[in-house]
């Protein structure tokens, strides 16, 4: 299995386990992890699974799409460089330890 940390804005982390194939947001979503709301269900429709990826995580994350950079620009906090939708972050065993910071509010 994977692991991925969330690390919340007051600091507070949450390492969750993850298997090939699954999003980021599915696994928050799967253990409850507060932070991610997916109200479109991970259908890259609503930017609330906004995710800050930490920068060492970055440049072995797929490219960004043209539907997420459009929906990165109507987030609930700032886009930053390293912002992701977490519904478009597929864990592979290569993002084992990938670190995501979830932002102060996802609307």
């Amino acid at each position: 299995m994977t692991a991925i940390t969330f690390i919340h804005p007051n600091g507070r982390s949450d390492r969750v386990e993850t298997s090939d194939g699954e999003s980021a947001m599915q696994a928050a979503t799967r253990h409850g992890l507060d932070g991610i709301l997916a109200e479109c269900g991970g259908n890259a429709m609503c930017a609330t699974c906004h995710v800050y990826v930490d920068d060492g995580w970055l440049t072995r994350l797929p490219p960004i799409g043209d539907e997420e950079d459009a929906l990165l620009d109507g987030t609930a906090c700032d886009r930053l460089p390293n912002s992701r939708l977490s519904c478009q972050i597929r864990i592979t065993t290569e993002l084992d330890g990938l670190v995501l910071r979830l932002p102060e509010r996802q609307v």
